[in-house]
């Protein structure tokens, strides 16, 4: 679906300008609701929020009992996320990490990997089987990703800047534009779940989802979540 060099455009330079030039002042973005309802039907335990951006979906993690390491390759992005988590009133608390994701590795595997709208210098596909492999035996992977259309539209059905209409983007992961993510940065439902071997993995969710967000925006989704086989 991806070529080697469809990402080329998200690289740290895209990111710091996509920052620095974008939701200046904004109010903090919430978790995305799709998180929401897929996490919180877990039990709590570690966490990596694979591209964080300013961070809503960590916050969230931490304040429902997640030890939560969340990493993003736009300092920008992290200096938001930090400084709206110590303005909050939750005692769940977060490790900011400032790293690419196609090169950095942890020295550990979590219970729960999560992505939401991440987009690196990788093929997006690919992107998803490295940080798949970060998740412990018995944990969990969350993807959410732009849902690519036969319609050539991608993830948003009409645009309003900066991505997504509930404000939750990443350093990895804001669409590029106004009218969404280009074709290579939008997934199937089906391109996801056929990276993820039955061997090793049970699908617990496969959902495809339209919705009205921030400024009438409409977004198409796709959401995976699967169990890593113990």
């Amino acid at each position: 679906m991806s070529g080697a060099d469809d990402g080329a455009e998200f690289d740290k330079a895209y990111w710091a300008r996509h920052w620095e030039e974008g939701r200046a002042g904004a109010e903090p973005a919430p978790a995305n609701p799709h998180l929401v309802r897929e996490a919180g039907v877990l039990g709590p335990g570690t966490a990596l929020d694979a591209g964080c951006g300013e961070g809503g979906d960590a916050r969230w993690l931490a304040t429902h009992g997640w030890a939560v390491t969340a990493v993003d390759i736009a300092a920008e992005a992290l200096g938001r996320a930090a400084a709206h988590e110590q303005g909050s009133d939750g005692d769940g608390s977060v490790e900011w990490v400032e790293a690419d994701l196609t090169t950095w590795t942890p020295d550990r595997q979590y219970d729960l990997v999560t992505t939401s709208y991440a987009h690196p210098t990788t093929p997006q596909l690919d992107f998803y089987d490295r940080i798949a492999a970060w998740v412990a035996p018995g944990g969990s992977f969350l993807v959410i990703g732009h849902l690519h259309r036969d319609d050539g539209e991608g993830g948003h059905g009409h645009g309003h800047g900066h991505g997504h209409g509930h404000g939750h983007g990443h350093g990895h992961g804001r669409a590029p534009d106004a009218d969404g993510p280009p074709a290579h940065a939008t997934v199937t439902l089906a391109d996801i779940t056929a990276r993820l071997d039955p061997a090793q993995w049970e699908v617990q969710t496969a959902s495809e989802h339209t919705r009205t967000a921030g400024h009438g925006m409409t977004l198409h989704d796709v959401v995976v979540r699967a169990t890593r086989r113990g």
